[in-house]
Formats: C-alpha cells, sequence, structure tokens
C-alpha cells in the first residue's frame, strides 16, 4: 500500500540513536522514495548524520504538527519495540497524522485498524496498513520454488540484527549496478516498507510459515530467468533460543546458496550473553546439514558460500583484519558490503563464483577500499 513516491514522515520516538528504532533507520538508509521528516522528541532539531551516521538530509522535529510543513502524505512507525507493541509516547502523534488527513503504516504487532480511536478518525479514501498480518490462502510448502530459474540466496545470521536485510539489498543494489536481474524478498517490517512486497514471517502461523515464504518467492520470481539472483532476506538465528524463523525461511525459499551474516567480535548473543556463539565453521556445517534437508530431488546442495561481517563499530583498518581473519577462519570470501559499493559489488562476484565452504586457512579476502 506504501507507493515508492509517498512522501513519508517516520515516527521514530527515542529509536533514532537506538536499536529499537531499526525499521525507521533501515528506512531512511534504503529506502528509494522520500523520506520528509523523523519524529523524535529527543534529538528535534539535531543534524540525522550527527546522530545516525546515515547521509541523508532530513529534518528532526519534536512531533507531528512540526512535521506537517513538510507534506508528508503517510506516517511510517519505525519502531520495533521488542513484543512489537505500540508504545504509549507514540499515540497522540498517531491521532494527529490520522486528523491531518496522512494514512498509516506499522509493522507492530498491534493492529492500529483495529484501535477504535484510529478507526473514528479515517475519512475517505484514506487508509491504515497493518503490514504484520498473515496473508491470505496460504498452503503448506511443498518444495516449489526448487523448480524456480536463477539462483536464490538466503541470508543467514548467528545473532538477531546483526544486518542480514542491509546485506540483501546491498548485494540486490550491487547486481542491478552490474545489470543483472536482482529482486529482494523482504521477510520483515523493514524489509517490506522499504522494497513494497514480501512476507512478514513472524505473523504466520507455524504450519504455514514456510509456505508463507514459499509464496512470497514464487511471486517475486514472476518472469524470472535463468539468470536472476533473488535475494530472501533472514530472520533469527538458530543460535538463539527465542527464534524458530530460520528453519521456514530455508524450506519455503529452497535456496541454491546460502549468506552468513555475523557482527565482527561478537562471541555471545546480545540480549542474551549467557549463551555463547559457536565457532563459526561449527555453525556453519549444522546450517548446511539442515539446509541438505527437505529438498526437492536432484535440487543443489545449499552451501554457505560467503560472510557478511558487520564491521559498523569498527575503523577501516580494524574491519580488514576483522574479514582477514574470518576468512582465515572458514575458508570462504568475507566483506562487509555495507561499508562501500566496492565491498558489495566483490562480494557479490565471490558470492556468485563460490561453490561453498572450503579449507579453513584458505585466504581469500579483498582489502576494503
Amino acid at each position: 500500500m506504501l507507493s515508492a513516491s509517498a512522501p513519508v514522515v517516520l515516527l521514530l520516538h527515542g529509536g533514532l540513536d537506538s536499536l529499537s528504532g531499526k525499521t525507521g533507520l533501515a528506512m531512511l538508509r534504503y529506502r528509494s522514495g522520500p523520506i520528509v521528516a523523523v519524529v523524535d522528541p529527543a534529538w528535534a532539531g539535531s543534524d540525522l548524520e550527527a546522530v545516525t551516521g546515515i547521509r541523508r538530509a532530513v529534518p528532526v522535529v519534536a512531533d507531528l504538527q512540526a512535521a506537517l510543513p513538510y507534506a508528508p502524505q503517510v506516517a511510517v512507525v519505525g519502531l520495533a519495540p521488542s513484543g512489537g507493541r505500540l508504545p504509549a509516547g507514540l499515540r497522540a502523534d498517531l491521532v494527529a497524522a490520522l486528523a491531518a488527513g496522512l494514512d498509516l503504516a506499522s509493522g507492530l504487532h498491534t493492529r492500529l485498524g483495529h484501535d477504535p480511536e484510529l478507526a473514528a478518525l479515517l475519512r475517505p479514501g484514506q487508509w491504515i496498513w497493518d503490514l504484520r498480518q498473515e496473508p491470505a490462502g496460504l498452503v503448506v510448502a511443498a518444495a516449489r520454488a526448487a523448480t524456480l530459474p536463477g539462483e536464490r540466496f538466503l541470508a543467514v545470521g548467528t545473532d538477531m540484527a546483526v544486518g542480514k536485510m542491509s546485506a540483501c539489498l546491498e548485494l540486490t543494489a550491487a547486481a542491478q549496478r552490474q545489470g543483472l536481474d536482482a529482486r529482494f524478498v523482504g521477510t520483515g517490517q523493514a524489509g517490506i516498507l522499504i522494497s513494497g512486497g514480501g512476507v512478514p514471517l513472524d505473523a504466520v502461523r507455524l504450519d504455514f510459515a514456510a509456505g508463507a515464504v514459499e509464496a512470497a518467492v514464487l511471486a517475486a520470481s514472476r518472469g524470472a530467468g535463468a539468470g536472476t539472483l533473488l535475494f530472501v532476506e533472514g530472520q533469527g538465528s538458530l543460535c538463539h533460543p527465542g527464534s524458530s524463523a530460520t528453519l521456514p525461511l530455508i524450506r519455503g525459499s529452497q535456496p541454491t546458496g546460502l549468506l552468513l551474516v555475523h557482527r565482527a567480535g561478537q562471541t555471545a548473543l546480545t540480549n542474551q550473553p549467557a549463551i555463547p556463539l559457536p565457532p563459526l565453521v561449527q555453525l556453519i556445517s549444522a546450517i548446511e546439514q539442515l539446509a541438505a534437508l527437505g529438498r526437492a530431488v536432484n535440487a543443489p546442495l545449499p552451501r554457505i558460500r560467503a560472510v557478511a561481517l558487520n564491521t559498523a563499530k569498527l575503523g577501516a583498518t580494524e574491519a580488514e583484519s576483522a574479514c582477514e581473519a574470518i576468512s582465515r577462519e572458514t575458508g570462504l570470501a568475507c566483506a562487509d558490503p555495507v561499508r562501500s559499493p566496492a565491498a558489495a559489488d566483490w562480494l557479490l562476484d565471490e558470492l556468485r563464483a563460490s561453490e561453498g565452504i572450503r579449507t579453513p586457512g584458505w585466504r581469500h579476502h579483498k582489502p576494503l577500499p
């Protein structure tokens, strides 16, 4: 429902400098359409790039009323709080947005369209898009994606929020720069808001989760040819005790290749530090063994072909050293595709050329530009 050309105001109350704002921050980084203002009372009047590091000239204002002079058409909830519930401080700006004639888009579990106060404010032609809803007509997965032409790359992470979506979007953009038919399948609220399509996997009943992914992959592959590259946004992590998303993503997408996404220096789960991460080689082996199950006859064995390393907290020299260390440890190409287009281009070439795991100790890393 959110068109690529619609002017957007992001509601990011308290999220401009925290992980809770990852949806809005992702839109600021990757949405090609206009974002005319950001609402975050804590940072009103601040320079967006100075606060976030994102090079985008967007004013930061205190409330929705202050954003109206910038002529937004859609107010987007840019927060992803734990549990997906509506933060109490956001309601006043939602009411103000609807009263001003704006449409609303939200990826929260709290369905704004079911809120009596908000629904009563809707005028003819005005809408509330609660994207975190199970699609209609779902069926159980049956490895149908395995029959598709081209290649399907699924991002798998060592933890939550390590950059799986960002890596896929950067590689999609790199492929498109090379003139390739590259497509992105969003599986979470930010990916769907940025791309305009996909499936909100965490809103789907478990029995139909793989089928929902399969349906989204089939839809994104309409008209695909042998040279088409499909990048499927990963969710969660097999390492996390609260996550069950990776397996239906593998089953539904029937990937021809896997991309491991990891944060440099991380040895335990971010929000559960008592749970250590296994050595990467051990984790790679476990993921590949799981991906080998539930495949169609004669389907290629999905292997992890490369590592996208999140080096956001490192300087250039440290980031290069971290990528080299991962390459030595895993025997796989490693780079941070977010750091530069050149790094993304190189990682894409290696991802496409690779056949999977190599002997650990094999050095395959291009110094960061």
